[in-house]
């Protein structure tokens, strides 16, 4: 018990793991409707896509995440507008947008030398990173965000089983689909300091298939995965500490090991 309290004596491992705890949830919550619509490529490239606003940022001697959010809802909307007419489609797309943003990223890291280890931070999560204006901000945009899934909960359930009949009754779906993708930015982008660029995609998915190995409820498969997206976070927040690891490695890491359990445990389920 005392290895559970120890970490608990210091802010930083305090704030890191309110933010891991709220994160995780959100994350878990989207995860599933990531994984439902196909877009599992997608939290992987907005990600990179606000490095490239976060270089930015720096060098104009302003808030990392506000560079961040900048250049994420820019990757969506440019994303949302070139794959309208259904030429493009939606993964050819966010390769191409949000590489050619993580490109501009890398390269002004580079005449940045005080950027170099906040650039690293963002790559691998850190969690002596999460301040308390971090923490605040990650509350209101889990707090956001469940609120925006409740009640347009059914338009985006519409939309991700049936979107041609979801057009017929009336459900915007553009509009659908814009709203989730904005949804999904400002949740990557809270979760960078906590799981770090490079791995954030992986908080998406994972709870989200191990939710759909264990159920066949859509209910059910959201309760588990923010479930699982928050206990994967915690858990691997305390690996982190206690074995000085990044903490992105830490609860992607973990995440998988839970989901390789779930895929063990899923012949027997119906025994």
């Amino acid at each position: 018990m005392e290895f559970l309290l120890e970490p608990l004596e210091y802010e930083f491992f305090r704030n890191a793991l309110m933010a891991a705890f709220v994160t995780g949830v959100s994350n878990g919550l989207i995860g599933v409707y990531v994984v439902l619509r196909g877009m599992s490529y997608v939290g992987h490239g907005l990600a990179h896509a606000a490095i490239g606003g976060a270089v930015m940022a720096a060098a104009l001697n302003l808030n990392f995440y506000l560079g961040a959010c900048a250049m994420g809802v820019l990757a969506a909307l440019i994303i949302d507008i070139i794959t309208k007419n259904n030429k493009i489609k939606l993964d050819a797309a966010i390769g191409i947008v949000t590489t050619a943003m993580f490109a501009l990223g890398v390269a002004m890291v580079s005449t940045l030398k005080n950027f170099r280890q906040n650039f690293e931070a963002a790559l691998f999560g850190n969690i002596l990173g999460i301040t308390g204006s971090d923490l605040l901000l990650i509350g209101m945009v889990g707090l956001v965000t469940l609120v925006v899934m409740f009640f347009s909960y059914r338009s985006l359930l519409f939309s991700t089983f049936d979107p041609e009949a979801a057009q017929i009754f009336g459900v915007k779906r553009k509009s659908v689909q814009l709203l989730f993708s904005l949804l999904l930015t400002f949740s990557v982008i809270a979760s960078l300091n906590v799981i770090g660029v490079t791995l954030v995609a992986a908080t998406l998915i994972a709870p989200a298939m191990t939710a759909r190995m264990l159920t066949d409820s859509f209910g059910r498969m959201l309760l588990y995965s923010g479930i699982l997206g928050a206990t994967s976070n915690v858990i691997g927040m305390y690996l982190s500490y206690m074995l000085n690891v990044a903490s992105g490695t830490t609860i992607v890491l973990f995440s998988a090991l839970v989901f390789v359990l779930s895929l063990m445990i899923k012949p027997f389920r119906g025994h």
